[in-house]
């Protein structure tokens, strides 16, 4: 089916169920709701571009807020604007206000179950292997396109947090810094070509 063509009114009604539905289905966090919005997005619906997912993870990531809530507000927008970007918002934290809800309400009858104890690390486990999927395919996309620059922030964004365990916001604030320098440094470098 062509997702491209569809009316405005159509595209708010996949946006909002697709949304809600992943954020439904995505138990593990904020990474797995993002990978599962990148297919669903990028690969099916084909509504924003591969690289464009990597900017929106990029400004999610750093922004106050919840990654995954960040992420779907800004596919929102980019599709919808700003209605498409309540509605992926209310479509992101509905079904986890309705699942919290409900285990803060039930949370003394099954903090000892052994059933729910095996699913939460079943969930944990498949959230994991996720979330490296969504690493990969990430790191592939940054470096198909063969820029040193974005290979070197890459490797040392990773030393720097993996190895030295800079914080998030740090990691992400300096790799942000050094990319603009650089284009900076290429549009002065540029201005004395002409």
């Amino acid at each position: 089916m062509n997702y491209i063509n569809l009316s405005k009114k159509e595209i708010a009604i996949k946006l909002f169920f697709s949304t809600l539905y992943i954020s439904s289905v995505a138990f593990g966090g904020g990474l797995v709701i993002i990978d599962l919005l990148r297919k669903r997005f990028v690969e099916t619906y084909g509504w924003i571009k591969s690289e464009e997912m990597i900017d929106i993870i990029a400004m999610a990531q750093s922004t106050p807020g919840v990654i995954a809530g960040n992420a779907a507000m800004i596919i929102g927008y980019r599709i919808l604007g700003v209605r498409g970007a309540l509605l992926s918002l209310l479509a992101t934290v509905l079904p986890a206000l309705i699942i919290v809800s409900a285990l803060t309400l039930s949370y003394n009858k099954i903090k000892d179950n052994v059933i729910i104890i095996s699913l939460f690390k079943g969930m944990q486990a498949g959230a994991a292997a996720v979330i490296l999927n969504l690493v990969y395919k990430m790191g592939k996309d940054l470096v198909k396109n063969k820029n040193i620059l974005v290979i070197a922030i890459l490797i040392t964004a990773f030393i720097a947090a993996f190895i030295f365990k800079f914080s998030v916001p740090i990691t992400i604030l300096s790799a942000a810094c050094i990319g603009i320098a650089y284009s900076y440094y290429k549009l002065y470098k540029e201005g004395f070509k002409k």
